[in-house]
């Protein structure tokens, strides 16, 4: 690799264009219960503006590896970030739901594809022992963008209206692409390797059956349990399975599957998507319960989770160079231990706790979030070899969205499941109050379920070690 490359200006230009993209995961979260009213759908069906979005990502991932060798770094920054620009066209102009879903889906499509080209060309132009310095300013983008996303929709929805969410983001998409075209360098080498068409399919009706089987979950009176959640589910997971033997197989893998031999890497991505589960559903299920239960506006709710949201993103710079110095275990295993403490405090909440408390446990799950995502993440991909960059960031970018597609599916629908059953079981008439009482009993269970998540990431996190990355050459 030349010595010549400006890394600052790749940097630059990658968090220009990443920061929006990813912003948009999150984006609609606290807007949701206004627009379940714009446009008259329910709960489960409105959230798959989140879990949809995520979906197409984790669909799309896979074929990231394949595609990173087929172009070149300009070519797939430009051409992905074009595409995202496209759907947030279409979501601005949305005159009913499926077109602002449709919108939603595309802009998935480019956001799903940059960010494995971003992680795999900062993999190669940067040495191990800086990684995570660089990972973690860029964890002002990954970590930031879909924290603060909550509170920038608040502010919007309540001072501009829904529309502005998309059409604020219009000038800067484009800015993105010409800043690229103008400083974007291109890096590694197009290989062009051969795609199995196959692979890709299992992968599409693998990843696309196991999200859509839970997310319809919530829409079935039997829950988890009801024979079509249940056999969707299971035709992924089927698809997957055979995804998997396919690869192991294959010359030329469309994901090399044999990087979970790498015990590092396997623990780290664990760890990481239950962070991501733990994260996205908390940013769906609490803009949803201050809203509800508390009575907020989605300008004050937002303004609320603000505080968690500044640190979150600020403080990545300063894990990342923490991990560089002391390791992971320093960092992960605190974060995982003061996370199981917050998702203890939620799953006991209700309307009578001072508002405090809900800013202060915020704060604490997202300056825990980051202390442990990124140096999970970089510490799994420190332990691969080159070769394997493409599918090592594939696969663990593959699992965030699937992860948090998972969470904010399950996270929702046992909190709807939980309201339903608390209501059938009441005589008297359906009341506000009763309604938050119900929704308050929904976000308990809910909340049992993440602690449960939360409690294996800290196991996980004690027998974690920092990864001895292999030999790697700049030159």
């Amino acid at each position: 690799m030349e010595t010549k490359i400006n890394t600052k200006a790749i940097l630059i230009t990658f968090m220009i264009g990443a920061f929006f993209a990813i912003l948009n995961e999150t984006l609609l979260n606290i807007a949701l219960t206004k627009l379940m009213v714009v446009f008259n759908v329910d709960a489960t069906t409105v959230q798959w503006l989140a879990t949809g979005f995520m979906l197409v990502m984790g669909i799309l991932m896979p074929i990231s590896a394949v595609l990173i060798q087929w172009f070149t770094t300009r070519q797939m920054f430009t051409g992905v970030m074009t595409v995202f620009l496209l759907g947030t066209l279409i979501a601005a102009c949305a005159v009913n739901f499926p077109m602002l879903l449709a919108g939603r889906m595309i802009q998935a499509v480019g956001t799903g594809l940059l960010i494995p080209t971003i992680m795999n060309t900062l993999l190669l132009i940067y040495r191990p022992e800086v990684r995570g310095k660089v990972m973690g300013t860029f964890g002002l983008v990954i970590m930031f963008a879909p924290a603060i996303g909550p509170t920038l929709s608040g502010v919007i929805v309540d001072l501009l209206g829904w529309r502005w969410l998309f059409i604020i983001v219009i000038p800067f998409a484009i800015f993105s692409i010409l800043f690229a075209l103008r400083f974007l360098q291109n890096i590694g080498e197009v290989t062009r390797p051969r795609v199995d068409i196959l692979s890709i399919i299992l992968s599409t009706i693998g990843i696309g059956g196991i999200v859509y089987g839970f997310s319809s979950a919530g829409k079935n009176p039997e829950g988890f349990m009801s024979i079509s959640s249940f056999s969707i589910v299971l035709i992924g997971l089927i698809s997957l399975l055979l995804f998997v033997l396919r690869q192991l197989k294959l010359d030329e893998p469309l994901l090399d599957v044999r990087v979970f031999t790498y015990k590092n890497y396997s623990k780290g991505i664990s760890i990481f998507v239950i962070i991501i589960m733990a994260m996205l559903a908390s940013e769906i299920v609490m803009p949803m319960y201050l809203q509800g239960p508390l009575g907020y506006s989605a300008k004050v709710a937002g303004l609320l989770l603000l505080p968690g949201a500044l640190l979150n993103g600020l403080l990545s710079p300063v894990m990342g160079t923490l991990f560089d110095k002391f390791g992971p275990r320093k960092l992960i295993i605190p974060g995982t231990l003061v996370l199981v403490g917050v998702m203890f405090f939620f799953s006991n909440i209700s309307p009578s706790l001072p508002i405090w408390s809900f800013i202060i446990a915020y704060i604490a799950l997202m300056v825990s979030i980051s202390a442990i995502a990124m140096p999970a993440q970089t510490n799994a991909l420190n332990e691969l070899p080159k070769n394997l960059y493409p599918h090592g960031t594939a696969i663990a970018n593959t699992l965030q969205p699937i992860g948090g597609a998972l969470g904010v599916s399950v996270f929702v629908s046992i909190m709807s499941h939980g309201r339903t059953t608390f209501l059938e079981g009441k005589s008297e008439p359906v009341t506000e109050k009763l309604m938050n009482e119900a929704m308050t009993y929904g976000v308990h269970f809910s909340y049992w379920f993440a602690l449960a998540l939360c409690g294996t990431a800290f196991i996980i996190a004690l027998f974690i070690k920092k990864a001895i990355a292999p030999d790697f050459d700049q030159a």
